[in-house]
C-alpha cells in the first residue's frame, strides 16, 4: 500500500490570502478521502497493520485539527463577512447559502465520527472494518460541499469582501491555530 499518506503536494497558499488558503484546504481534504478509500481496500487484504495503522491515525490528526479548523474558518469568520458586506441589502440568497453549507458541515461531522471510529482501532491495531459506505458517505458529501464552496461561495467572497475583511478572516485564522500575525 505504497503512497497511503498524501505527501506536501497539495497547492500552498498562506494566511494573507484566506480565500485561497480555504481551496487550497478543499485539496487536502479531497487527498485524505483518497486516503480512506485506499485504506478499506488495503484493510480487507492485509489488515491493521503497520501502514493501516500510520494512515488511519494521520487521517484522524488531519480531520480532528486541519478539518475542524477548516469548518470554523468558514462559520465564524467567513461566512459572517460575507453576510456582512451584504448589510443594507438582499443578503437572503447568501444567508440561504451560508446556513446551507453550515447545515452541510453538521453532515459531514456525522459522518466524520461514524468514520472516525473505527479509524480510532485502526490505529490502535485492532481489527476493524472500516465500512466502505461510511467512507464513501464521508466522501462524496465532502466532494458536493467542495464544489459548492469552489463553485459558489468563494467566487462571491472574493466579489464581495473587501481586502480588509479579507485580513480579518486570514488573522482569524492564524489566531485560531496559534500562529502570530507576521509585522508589516
Amino acid at each position: 500500500m505504497s503512497n497511503i499518506i498524501p505527501g506536501h503536494s497539495a497547492p500552498t497558499a498562506g494566511f494573507e490570502v484566506p480565500l485561497e488558503m480555504l481551496s487550497a484546504c478543499h485539496y487536502r481534504i479531497q487527498r485524505q478521502c483518497e486516503t480512506l478509500r485506499r485504506l478499506v481496500e488495503h484493510l480487507a487484504a492485509h489488515g491493521p497493520d503497520a501502514e493501516a495503522r500510520s494512515a488511519a491515525t494521520a487521517v484522524i490528526r488531519y480531520f480532528d485539527t486541519a478539518g475542524r479548523d477548516h469548518h470554523a474558518d468558514e462559520e465564524v469568520d467567513l461566512f459572517p463577512a460575507l453576510i456582512e458586506s451584504m448589510a443594507g441589502s438582499d443578503a437572503v440568497c447568501l444567508r440561504e447559502i451560508t446556513e446551507g453549507l453550515a447545515t452541510e458541515h453538521r453532515e459531514i461531522d456525522s459522518n466524520w465520527r461514524r468514520v472516525r471510529a473505527a479509524l480510532e482501532k485502526i490505529a490502535a491495531g485492532e481489527s476493524e472494518p472500516l465500512a466502505s459506505s461510511d467512507v464513501e458517505a464521508l466522501a462524496v458529501a465532502y466532494e458536493r460541499h467542495i464544489e459548492r464552496e469552489e463553485s459558489e461561495l468563494l467566487p462571491m467572497a472574493a466579489r464581495l469582501l473587501s481586502d480588509e475583511s479579507l485580513d480579518d478572516i486570514g488573522r482569524a485564522m492564524r489566531k485560531r491555530r496559534g500562529i502570530e500575525w507576521p509585522d508589516a
